[in-house]
This record gives C-alpha cells, sequence and structure tokens, in this order.
C-alpha cells in the first residue's frame, strides 16, 4: 500500500513494540513493524521516511545480542531510538554503554531540557513521569550528541544529533505510564522529521479497493465469512473492488456459539449484496478433533480443515484464483518469532503456510490493521452498530473455549453458558464497555451441592477483558451484581454445571484466549 509518509519500526524484541506503530498510526501517520533481523537493503526498498528503533531484552553486552546494521545511520533519515534503541545507537556509534547493578524498571521523574524540538510543548517537562525498563544505560555519548535529559539515577535518559536528526530515550513515551507520550512521538514526526499526517481510514478504503482491484485484475476470490467484524469488513472491502467476482463461503465447522450460523446467514443476505454459500462442515471437522487435547493441535487441525473445505469449494466454482481473509496485523506479529526478540504466542489459522497448501493467491485487505482500525473501516463503510462492536470470535471458536478434549456434550455446556455470558453483557449495557467476554468450559470437575443431592460437575471459567487492540489486556472490573448474576443462571440453566469462577489475569503474561 503505497502511503505518502512512512515510519519503519525496527523490533528488537520489546513486549510494547506494538504500542508504538499504534501511536504513529493514531497520529496520522502511516507506520510497520519489522524485525531487528530484515535485510537493510529490503527495507530501504520500503522507502521508508523515517526510522524507530523499540526497545528489547537484550544486553547490548550480551553474546548474539542484535546489532544495529549500520547502513540505517548512512541514509540520512530521522531516527528516533527508544530505551534498547537508544543503546544500540551509542554501542554501535563510539558511545560507552555501562551495565548497571540493578534493573531499572517502573515510573521515574524525568527531567527535560528546554531547548530540545522533541520535547516542544510538554508540559512539566522539568519534572515529567516517565516509564522505564532497563538494565544498561549510556554511560558516555557518542561524539556529536548531546545529553537532552536526565533523571535522578540517569545522567544521560535521553541524547541526540540535531545535524543527523537522531534522537534518543532511555524511556517508553509508547505506553500509557508515560505522560505526554503521545506529544513526545508527534514532536519526532512532525517537528524533526517534518512528515505530514496522511494515515486516515477513509484513505485506508480508497487505496485497498485500488490496490484489491489491482491485484485481482478480472479474477475471482472466495472468501471465508464468518459473519464477524474482520471478515465481513473484508468481503465488503472486497465486493467493492469486484463486485460478484467475490464469492463468499461460510463453513459451520461444529464450533459455533448458539444460533450463530442462522443468524450469520440471515443477516448477510439481508443487508448486503454478497454471494453467500453455507457449507456443513460439522461432522467433518469434529471427526478430526476426536480425542485432540492440545491447543496447538487443535489450531492446526482446524486450518488445515478449512484449507481443504476452500480447496474443495473453490474447486467447483469455475475460475477462482485467489482466497480472501479477514487476517489483521497483531495475527501477524504473533504468528512471526524474531531471533532474539518476541517468541512465536500461538500460530493463527489465517497466518502462515495457506499459499504452500492450496492452488489460491491471498487477498489480505485488513493485514495492516489493527483492530480499532477495522472498526474504523467498518464506520466508513456504513455497517450497522450491531456488527461494528460484536465481540472478537477466534477462528478455531470454541474449539479452543473448550479445555481439553472436544465433544458434542461439552460443545453444549459451553454454548449455553456462553449464551447466558453474552445476554447478560448486552442487558446491562457492559457489551460496548469490554472488549472481549466469553466462557470457557475446564477440563476438570468439582464437588457441589444441589438441593439435597452431591453433585460432581463441571467448572465454566469467565474471561471478561479490556484492551484496545488485543496485543495487551487486563480483566475487566465488572460489578459483583453482574456477576453474580452470570453464575447463577449458568449453574441453574445450564444441566452439568455447578461451579463458576472468573479470570482475573491481564496480558501479559496470560493470553485473552486460554488456549
Amino acid at each position: 500500500m503505497q502511503q505518502q509518509d512512512k515510519v519503519i519500526i525496527i523490533d528488537f524484541g520489546s513486549q510494547v513494540t506494538q504500542l508504538i506503530a499504534r501511536r504513529i498510526r493514531e497520529a496520522g501517520v502511516y507506520s510497520e513493524i519489522h524485525p531487528c533481523t530484515s535485510d537493510p537493503a529490503a527495507i530501504r526498498a520500503m522507502n521508508p521516511s523515517a526510522l524507530v528503533l523499540s526497545g528489547g531484552p537484550s544486553s547490548v553486552h550480551d553474546e548474539g545480542a542484535p546489532p544495529l546494521p549500520k547502513e540505517y545511520l548512512s541514509w540520512g533519515l530521522p531516527i528516533l531510538g527508544i530505551c534498547y534503541g537508544m543503546q544500540i545507537l551509542a554501542h554501535t556509534l563510539d558511545g560507552v554503554v555501562t551495565r548497571s547493578k540493578d534493573r531499572e524498571y517502573g515510573r521515574a521523574e524525568f527531567e527535560a531540557f528546554a531547548d530540545c524540538p522533541l520535547f516542544a510543548g510538554v508540559e512539566g517537562k522539568e519534572k515529567l513521569t516517565v516509564w522505564m525498563s532497563h538494565g544498561d544505560h549510556v554511560g558516555q555519548l557518542p561524539t556529536g550528541f548531546a545529553c537532552i535529559g536526565r533523571t535522578g539515577s540517569l545522567e544521560h535518559a535521553a541524547m541526540c544529533d540535531p545535524a543527523r536528526k537522531i534522537y534518543a530515550v532511555q524511556f517508553h513515551p509508547e505506553v500509557a505510564h508515560t505522560d505526554q507520550g503521545e506529544r513526545i512521538l508527534s514532536n519526532f514526526l512532525f517537528k524533526i522529521a517534518g512528515l505530514k499526517p496522511g494515515w486516515t481510514m477513509s484513505s485506508f478504503v480508497d487505496s485497498s479497493i485500488k490496490t484489491m482491484s489491482e491485484q485481482v485484475g478480472e479474477g475471482k476470490v472466495v472468501l471465508g465469512l464468518s459473519g464477524g467484524i474482520d471478515s465481513t469488513v473484508a468481503a465488503v472491502l472486497l465486493n467493492r473492488a469486484i463486485g460478484k467476482r467475490l464469492y463468499c463461503i461460510f463453513v459451520d465447522n461444529g464450533l459455533l456459539r448458539m444460533g450463530e450460523r442462522q443468524e450469520v446467514i440471515a443477516f448477510l443476505e439481508e443487508h448486503f449484496d454478497l454471494n453467500v454459500k453455507c457449507v456443513d462442515a460439522r461432522k467433518e471437522f469434529l471427526d478430526k478433533l476426536k480425542g485432540v487435547e492440545d491447543p496447538e493441535q487443535k489450531r492446526k487441525i482446524i486450518g488445515y480443515t478449512f484449507i481443504e473445505v476452500f480447496d474443495r469449494e473453490a474447486k467447483a466454482i469455475e475460475g477462482v484464483g485467489f482466497l480472501g481473509q479477514g487476517t489483521l496485523y497483531p495475527d501477524v506479529i504473533e504468528s512471526v518469532s524474531f531471533k532474539g526478540p518476541s517468541a512465536v504466542i500461538k500460530s493463527h489459522h489465517n497466518v502462515g503456510g495457506l499459499p504452500e497448501k492450496m492452488n489460491l493467491k491471498l487477498v489480505e485487505p485488513l493485514r495492516e490493521l489493527f483492530k480499532d482500525e477495522v472498526r474504523k473501516v467498518a464506520y466508513e463503510l456504513g455497517m450497522p452498530e450491531h456488527i461494528i462492536w460484536r465481540h472478537p470470535f477466534p477462528g478455531p471458536g470454541l474449539a479452543i473455549r473448550v479445555i481439553g478434549e472436544i465433544t458434542e456434550e461439552r460443545l453444549e455446556i459451553l454454548r449455553q453458558a456462553d449464551k447466558i455470558v453474552q445476554h447478560e453483557l448486552l442487558a446491562t449495557d457492559w457489551y460496548r464497555k469490554v472488549w472481549q467476554g466469553f466462557a470457557v468450559l475446564l477440563p476438570l470437575k468439582t464437588v457441589g451441592v444441589m438441593g439435597d443431592d452431591r453433585t460432581y460437575e463441571h467448572v465454566i471459567a469467565l474471561r471478561i477483558v479490556d484492551s484496545i487492540d488485543a496485543m495487551t489486556a487486563d480483566w475487566s472490573r465488572l460489578p459483583s451484581e453482574v456477576l453474580a448474576r452470570m453464575s447463577s443462571r449458568i449453574i441453574n440453566e445450564v444441566k452439568g454445571v455447578n461451579r463458576v469462577v472468573f479470570d482475573i489475569s491481564s496480558k501479559p503474561p496470560s493470553t485473552i484466549e486460554w488456549e
């Protein structure tokens, strides 16, 4: 996708690198994340307008620590280094990075120097609360650099070489804990790098439709439609690009929520002029999942079975050469492992392996977007709010919410419990307030008492979280009366359940889904 200005973020493995990309996009500038192991020539070919070097878990003194290719410094581009990005800049040039006795983690009081454009307009910059997470620190600045900020424990907490437009900070301006971090990033983008804001969802819609029209040409596209926001937005964009040459297939894999098949098909037929075919593949999926308990194996079985179904259905449509998908940017990031930095969290059914397994080329109109950006696109496309704000539902469906073996009986228990969760969130107006809420069936039973009888039945866990883009999340502080009503209804109305628990884990270290 062509953008007037583009910031490339070189990822050295920070768990919050994605936040840098989000903050830059929120400022109206397009950004992409690429691993520190990327070929500099490939990065240069992307025609970046500026570079940001992320934080990371390594020490520059560690064996195998990710280096900074000197090519990045030779292009004359504005550069912002963050945390490890500052240290690797100093280390690569002629500065000195010193090992700290203790790691500094958490809030710190930062003093910015008034004459630096990076902190222009930042209120209270002489006493700014920032977020630190580092072991090493810059002990001696490289030649040509000046100190532009310090803390009580760091003489050099920020530095710059204005002549080369290279700036660096030891703290993390991208996280919410840093006061006015967005202003600091905006200063780099606009006052230092001289970029112009051109990244809007309106511009994305126009360029996406143009790009897909050129990519597909006179060809045909088959797309798996779940009824969720991602696949629906992808389908509408593709429909605008190629019209009736888009063939949507809704697959009932036996892992859907209660009544979902009927609701989705009825809605799509009524509101969108799309070619939709419903395929009943319940037996095919459940037979292959029989006896499987490992979550990664579940995901792979479901992903490959989707491929088989699509391949079979595509062959029945003459001339189909493309597979459309609602893959999002976080799906791509979580499914890629960079040496040294972040590890693979989980495989994603929309990412990796599909072109090799199918005779179809991929069309992924949302691959560059975060979840909240997809919702903004949906508004641009005029979609109704009950579709726009529908909670995310994983591609593997209830297979990864039934922990352990998948059976018809266990799926039905979960469907009934989950229906109650959805109903109570909607009835109390919490559905729009939280990012996602659902039930999970645990692979254990507990003792209970119903009436005068002892019971030994299933346990349901409630997972309800707040988030912006699913890269990080925290458990939702629902009122106790709402949780009590969910629990009471599930235990009383769902046969086979006698206990409900509430998950109060955050991401990280946990994930939103249990598997």
